[in-house]
């Protein structure tokens, strides 16, 4: 009975630690979002559209 009650509290541990480990992660993500100036952002997804061969406005889309 005492080996199971080890093996619970490694695999919580665990899951704690993976839980920690994902909030890092997703606080580094946001903070490299937020350090992007609203015309940078503009400027890169226009990039990102003339690469994709974007000849097409939305409003062309439409029809």
């Amino acid at each position: 009975m005492r080996l199971r009650m080890r093996w619970w509290k490694v695999l919580g541990l665990a899951g704690l630690a993976g839980v920690a480990a994902t909030g890092v992660v997703v606080a580094r993500a946001e903070r490299r979002r937020r350090a992007y100036t609203p015309e940078e952002i503009r400027q890169r997804l226009r990039e990102r559209h003339a690469g994709a061969g974007g000849d097409v406005t939305p409003a062309d889309d439409r029809s």
